[in-house]
Order: C-alpha cells, then sequence, then structure tokens
C-alpha cells in the first residue's frame, strides 16, 4: 500500500482526524514563530549580529529541547491530554502575542528571550503531547504508518508555516512592525489549534489513570532512566560508539550552522538588509534540506553494500570534504554547495546511527536509550553554540575554524571507521538493571 493510500485509510478515522488536524495546524505555527524569532534574533537591523548574540539566541532555541523534552511525559501522564494540547497552545497565544508587543515597544531586550525559551518549551511539551495521544487514535496495523507519517507531514506544515511567515514579512520594510507580523501570525494560528483541540472529547487521549506518585519522584525516576539508558548504551559498544559519533557529527555541523547564518548575514548581504540576509539563509537551509532528502533516497540504497558502520566513516569523510571546501573562498557558489554536502553527510549520519541503535539495543533499554540519544543530540548542538561565539569572527568566515573542523571530521571518520565495533557487546549485568523506562 502506498503512502497515500496508507494516509487515506487514516483519515477515515474521526479521532485521528481531529488530532491531525491539531498537529498540522500547531506545527504550521511553530514555523511561523520560528522564522520570526529567527528574523528578530538573527537578522534584525535591532539585533547585534555579532557571534557571541546569535550564538546565545541560538542556545534558547535549542535549550527546551534538552532539557524539557526528557521529562515531558511525567506530566503527560498526570494530566489529560487533551487540556494539556488546548491550553498549552493558548498559553502560546499569549507568549507569542506579548513577544511582538514587547518587540514592537522595546525592541531586543532579555524578556525577548525570556519569552522565546518559554514559548519553546511549551512547544516541545505539546510536541510530546501529541506523540503520546496517537495510540488513542490509532491501533493495530495502522499504529506504526501513523507513527511514520504524522511526525514527517508536521514538519512538513512547520516548514510551510514559516515560508508563509517569511513571505508575510517582506512585505514590510525592516523594522519592527516586520520582525513582529510573523509572530503575531504565529500567535493566531495557535488559537487556532487550541479552539481545533476543543473538538476532541476531555477524555479521549487519556490517560484512564493518572499518574500518582509524587512528581520529584517521576522525575528522579526518569533520571534514572537516562542515566541506565547511557551505562547500558556504553557497555553494548556499538550504538554507544554510534551516538558518540552522532553526537560529535552534531557539534561540529552545529559550528558550521551559526557561521552560515553570520555569513549569510554579515558576509553575503548587506548587514544592514535584513530581507537580504534572511533570504540568503533560507536559500543554504533549503539546500541542506535537499541534500538530507537525497540522504534519504542513497542511504537505503548503498549502505546495504557498505553496511551501516562503513557508511558513517564515509558520510564523515564528506563532511570533512564540504568543510575544505569552505577554506576556499567565502563566495555564494561555495556556501551553497557546502550546505548541500554537509545536509547529504548529516542526514545519511543520522539515518545509519538510528539504524544501529535501533538493532544493537535490547527492547527493554530502546526507550531510555533514544531518550538519552535526544538529550545528547541537543545537548551537542548547544555546546556548538558555546564554541562558535568564542572562535567566530562576526562575518562568520574563518579559515582556521573549517580547516580544524575538517581535520576533526577526518580523524572521526578514520577512528571510527578502523577501532568502531562492528558487534554488539553483551553487557554485564544488563538483565539486572532496573527496567522503569524512559518514553517507554
Amino acid at each position: 500500500m502506498g503512502v497515500i493510500s496508507e494516509l487515506g485509510v487514516l483519515l477515515r478515522l474521526r479521532d485521528f482526524r481531529k488530532l491531525f488536524a491539531v498537529r498540522l495546524v500547531s506545527q504550521a505555527g511553530d514555523g511561523m514563530f520560528q522564522v520570526g524569532l529567527a528574523s528578530l534574533l538573527f537578522f534584525s537591523p535591532e539585533s547585534q549580529g555579532t557571534a557571541a548574540s546569535i550564538a546565545a539566541a541560538f542556545a534558547v532555541m535549542l535549550a527546551p529541547f534538552t532539557i524539557v523534552g526528557p521529562f515531558a511525559g511525567v506530566f503527560l501522564d498526570r494530566w489529560s491530554r487533551r487540556q494539556v494540547l488546548v491550553w498549552g497552545n493558548a498559553v502560546r497565544v499569549v507568549l507569542t502575542a506579548a513577544t511582538a508587543v514587547l518587540m514592537l515597544t522595546s525592541g531586543v531586550t532579555p524578556w525577548i528571550y525570556v519569552l522565546a525559551l518559554a514559548t519553546l518549551s511549551v512547544n516541545r511539551f505539546l510536541l510530546a503531547g501529541l506523540s503520546a495521544g496517537l495510540p488513542r487514535v490509532v491501533d493495530g496495523p495502522l499504529l506504526l504508518t501513523a507513527n511514520s507519517l504524522t511526525p514527517s507531514l508536521g514538519a512538513a506544515a512547520a516548514f510551510v508555516g514559516g515560508g508563509i511567515g517569511f513571505l508575510l514579512s517582506l512585505l514590510f520594510e525592516p523594522g519592527r512592525v516586520k520582525d513582529s507580523v510573523a509572530l503575531m501570525c504565529a500567535a493566531l494560528v495557535f488559537g487556532a489549534a487550541s479552539a481545533l483541540a476543543l473538538r476532541m472529547s476531555r477524555g479521549l487521549l487519556g490517560p484512564d489513570e493518572p499518574a500518582e506518585a509524587a512528581i520529584t519522584t517521576e522525575i528522579a525516576k526518569v533520571a534514572r532512566g537516562l542515566a541506565d539508558g547511557a551505562r547500558y548504551l556504553a557497555a553494548r559498544r556499538t550504538p554507544g560508539q554510534a551516538l558518540m559519533v552522532m553526537a560529535t557529527h552534531r557539534f561540529l555541523y552545529g559550528v558550521t550552522f551559526i557561521a552560515s547564518i553570520l555569513i549569510s548575514r554579515n558576509l553575503l548581504s548587506d548587514p544592514g538588509n535584513a530581507n537580504a540576509g534572511l533570504a540568503t539563509f533560507a536559500t543554504v537551509v533549503g539546500l541542506t534540506g535537499v541534500g538530507g532528502a537525497l540522504a534519504v533516497v542513497l542511504t537505503p540504497t548503498l549502505s546495504r553494500y557498505t553496511g551501516p558502520h562503513l557508511w558513517i566513516a564515509l558520510m564523515l569523510g564528506l563532511a570533512s570534504a564540504s568543510q575544505l571546501l569552505l577554506v576556499t573562498t567565502p563566495s555564494r557558489t561555495v556556501v551553497y554547495a557546502g550546505a548541500l554536502l554537509l545536509g547529504l553527510a548529516a542526514q545519511a549520519t543520522k539515518i545509519a546511527v538510528d539504524t544501529i541503535v535501533q538493532r544493537d539495543t535490547a527492547d527493554a533499554f530502546r526507550g531510555r536509550a533514544f531518550a538519552f540519544y535526544d538529550v545528547l543530540y541537543n545537548a551537542a548542538f548547544v555546546g556548538a553554540a558555546a564554541l562558535a561565539a568564542f572562535t567566530l569572527p562576526d562575518t562568520g568566515y574563518s579559515r582556521p575554524v573549517f580547516v580544524v573542523l575538517a581535520l576533526a571530521y577526518a580523524a572521526a571518520a578514520v577512528v571510527f571507521g578502523r577501532f568502531g565495533a562492528r558487534r554488539p557487546a553483551e553487557p554485564d549485568g544488563a538483565a539486572h538493571l532496573p527496567r522503569a523506562a524512559v518514553g517507554e
């Protein structure tokens, strides 16, 4: 059955349609908010546009995914998930509107960062709620299809929402009004998502029996689960080593990503022309996405001949080549080509790492393993922001930095390709580790 046919079957389920509508509208608003925030913090004439300020803003945008994500389930097992979707989106209306009003009246202030952090934290909580509620509206074999399709289509909705926000902002001259347009549109869309959630009955998404243990006990259990997952992955060797490679890749990639923001804003465009800088960076992100799409096509075909282990080493080599390309000259063509190659390498590596982690992790530990994976994946990007703040010039272009990144990628390729474990080990005492899982 094709993807379109499977989606058609799912859409015949009334309750799924209601939850799916909330996801699409909510994530479209996410896209608008993120574009508005990026325009405000990265490309606005009022933003400083320095490496330190952009790295700090980026860390704020990613912190919720590192800190909030693993602990969202503690509350989603206590509160009505339908009410979480209703009130969570309503709270985002208030926070986003307040951000827009503050921008109009006061410009970029520390309170902008506080409101942005709060809004993104609620967003991470809502995404977890949407996933937790899915098994209540879809069951049987269709659940696997729903888990595959809905996050991808939600990401597509975020992309469309971001595009709409970007196009609307082009109607205004650079300034405070322009920077607030996408945010106000996002607030309206969040309100629509909240209203759509009201179409579901209060108990539809569960939980049927809310957790009664003390919240502090549950949070401690989550923390222990993350530690258990980390110990298991390290003892199992292959998934632990694959995750370390992914974290290294993500860390190096994050430095390049922040450099691309600065290059787009301060080098390839007039720093005073916010629209030009944002358009250049949108092209960089788009080509990175094209590279990721190529990875989705090429990895299943080619990695069956190399195996995921060698494929990861080859992709790390390709990432190294993308950085060496940037060493040559900071021309628009070179930056775009580097983005395409790095997007291919990054997504292809992630697909292979996901395969190794899924294949070599026992089911009893898989939830904890992927929760730890999520934390490590995002924490590496936050670390990259800190490094970028101290190593990159305000133009974003530094030959020494790109040389170091290329050498680091090459070293990771050699070490993993030469010394990485090919077969998983059986952890001593694995059967006795606690089974209380994060995300299971």
